[in-house]
């Protein structure tokens, strides 16, 4: 949208290294949503909800627009769905389909493990419940849907296929339209960058000093974090942001999810004792403060998945390890979520029947 209004931006002089992979432009843009994202972040919780609130309503609507430009560009519904699949055969499909559902499922493993950092502003146990089982299955399924329509849609319009917004608004003459769809995205995108990438660690950072770093303060730090891991350069490659990236860390992400819900309505039977939770020699303090049965479940459920990550990253060739342990990886959070969850209930079980 800037480069329409100011073209200048599109030709100044490089300023970052070259291995950065930030041009000038780009870069300029970039720092000033991040300092967007740290002003939400200033001014607090309840700016958080009203933006949440605006992106419910909003980027429905937008999304909608799109898929109407979608089967009006291609001429209905018709040719989209006569699109010829590009997989040959269905192993082909599958070879690509679990990695991607992989990487998918990691994608929202966080805020699966940091929901309460939202329910706990529910006003009821049923409101929480309510709220997530209408918005999150409906939303994500008619965004599936607009998006393989639309991506279908610009193979037929131009030609090629263009999965990425930005790409596909880029491709539109008018500038007030291009200027309203990179609007829907920038909403889009900060909206959830805060909910999915800043509040919970946010929280983590300020529980990690109450006295000294409190909401605001755990915000700036995750905004500066989030600069120094070249966030641009993650996604520069589809390939390598899903296969490098997601499920690397969905392959963390998974064991922590099986301990937690094993812990939660197998060992404890969903009853937890509220005040001891915030006594640290309490029933949950365990040894020395560290459940040393969780961290041996978690450790031992990352492990099955990293042969494959080391080849997926070209740290070793791919025949050092059998083809079925490195093809493990594929399903890194399932598998970590399985071999985690049942070791730390066998674990748990024996140390209370002793």
């Amino acid at each position: 949208m800037m480069k329409l209004w100011i073209p200048l931006l599109d030709t100044l002089p490089q300023i970052f290294p070259v291995s950065w992979g930030l041009e000038t432009g780009p870069a300029i843009c970039f720092f000033l949503f991040w300092l967007l994202n740290m002003y939400v972040v200033y001014l607090g919780v309840d700016s958080i909800r009203k933006l949440l609130v605006f992106k419910a309503i909003f980027l429905p609507l937008a999304a909608l627009a799109l898929l109407f430009w979608a089967i009006n560009a291609a001429n209905g519904l018709g040719p989209i769905l006569e699109t010829p699949s590009k997989f040959s055969t269905t192993a082909e499909f599958f070879t690509f389909f679990f990695p991607a559902l992989t990487g998918m499922v990691g994608f929202w493993a966080t805020l699966s493990l940091n929901i309460p950092d939202f329910t706990r502003y529910a006003t009821s146990q049923k409101a929480q419940i309510k709220g997530q089982a209408l918005g999150l299955p409906t939303s994500m399924t008619l965004f599936a849907f607009v998006g393989v329509v639309v991506t279908s849609a610009t193979a037929i319009v131009f030609g090629t296929t263009i999965w990425d917004p930005v790409v596909l608004a880029g491709k539109f003459e008018s500038k007030m339209l291009v200027s309203a769809a990179m609007i829907a995205v920038a909403i889009s995108t900060l909206a959830t960058n805060i909910a999915a990438n800043i509040v919970s660690p946010a929280n983590d950072f300020a529980n990690l000093s109450p006295g000294k770093i409190d909401f605001r303060m755990g915000g700036y730090i995750t905004g500066i974090i989030g600069i120094l891991i070249f966030p641009w350069k993650l996604i520069a490659d589809p390939e390598g942001y899903i296969f490098k990236w997601l499920i690397a860390y969905s392959s963390l992400l998974g064991p922590v999810g099986g301990i937690l819900i094993v812990d939660y309505y197998f060992i404890r039977s969903k009853v937890l004792i509220t005040n001891e939770l915030y006594n640290s020699n309490g029933v949950y303090s365990y040894k020395n403060g560290f459940n040393y049965n969780a961290i041996i479940a978690l450790i031992l459920g990352i492990l099955p998945n990293a042969p494959g990550f080391l080849t997926t990253v070209n740290l070793v060739s791919l025949d050092t390890f059998p083809h079925w342990i490195s093809g493990l990886y594929n399903y890194a959070w399932f598998v970590g979520f399985v071999i985690s969850g049942i070791l730390y209930w066998i674990m748990m079980k024996n140390q209370s029947s002793r």
